[in-house]
């Protein structure tokens, strides 16, 4: 019983923290997210287009390139930025057939 309590707990303190089923419609600024959806394009050799069934967003991954084509489908986590037109800042990124790539921040 302790240990449901104690699970209970903890999912009630993650609030800002994103599920793979929400929808790009969904996300929110200054919030980490797991979005799934579809590499549309991409659009520098370290940013690509994700769109799903409500639209599309910009993921960043810099300073790191690409490592999927256009037309892949991935989920990726990451944090939305708070800018007006708003990006996610990933760090990682999953594809269907299991591969995962994580990404360094540094810009050394």
């Amino acid at each position: 019983m302790r240990y449901i309590s104690s699970l209970a707990a903890l999912l009630l303190a993650l609030p800002t923290v994103g599920f793979a089923d929400q929808t790009i419609a969904d996300l929110k600024p200054d919030t980490e997210v797991t979005i799934s959806g579809t590499v549309d394009r991409i659009s520098d050799e370290d940013t690509f287009i994700l769109s799903d069934d409500s639209g599309q967003i910009e993921v960043y991954l810099g300073p790191n390139q690409v490592p999927v084509p256009a037309g892949t489908t991935v989920t990726v986590t990451g944090v939305v930025d708070d800018s007006p037109t708003p990006e996610i800042y990933a760090s990682s990124l999953q594809t269907s057939d299991g591969q995962i790539f994580t990404f360094d921040r540094s810009y050394d």
